[in-house]
């Protein structure tokens, strides 16, 4: 198989699992070498009592970008640090979209931003996340790319 239907088969093994993505209602629009692409609708259960989405929620998001994009190698990798800036609040209604890439990946460890934004194309997060890669450990057993 090729890097990207390697990325779309641990991307399909990854979510079937990750209840709190699901439980928050993330669909995962694009997956790829390094790279992903999340949406999450903004529902009244999400918002904390000034009436904007709660702050950890959209972090989440993020960091669920951040994961299918470092695992689509199909190398277990965790993150080993995040930082986050929210920069607008986002409302009830609002459709929320987190676009990860790498930046960099060197030996054990990468480094992954992800943007978030709303609707309205304004954005909201910008998050960065630090991984770090558990030697020989797949996430899907048995799956490999080809070479290119």
């Amino acid at each position: 198989m090729n890097p990207q239907q390697l990325a779309e088969a641990v991307r399909d093994a990854m979510f079937r699992e990750d209840h709190a993505s699901k439980g928050l209602g993330m669909e995962i629009l694009a997956v790829g070498p390094g790279s992903s692409t999340l949406r999450m609708p903004v529902r009244q259960d999400m918002l904390n009592g000034f009436a904007i989405c709660h702050g950890g929620l959209i972090t989440t998001l993020a960091d669920s970008a951040f994961a299918f994009a470092c695992n689509a190698y199909n190398e277990l990798t965790v993150a080993s640090g995040i930082t986050i800036d929210i920069v607008a609040p986002a409302r009830l209604g609002d459709v929320l979209t987190a676009v990860a890439h790498e930046v960099s990946l060197a030996g054990r460890t990468g480094v992954y931003d992800v943007n978030v934004r709303n609707q309205r194309d304004e954005l909201v997060a910008v998050f960065r996340g630090k991984s770090y890669r558990i030697k020989g450990k797949p996430v899907v057993p048995g799956l490999q790319a080809n070479e290119e």
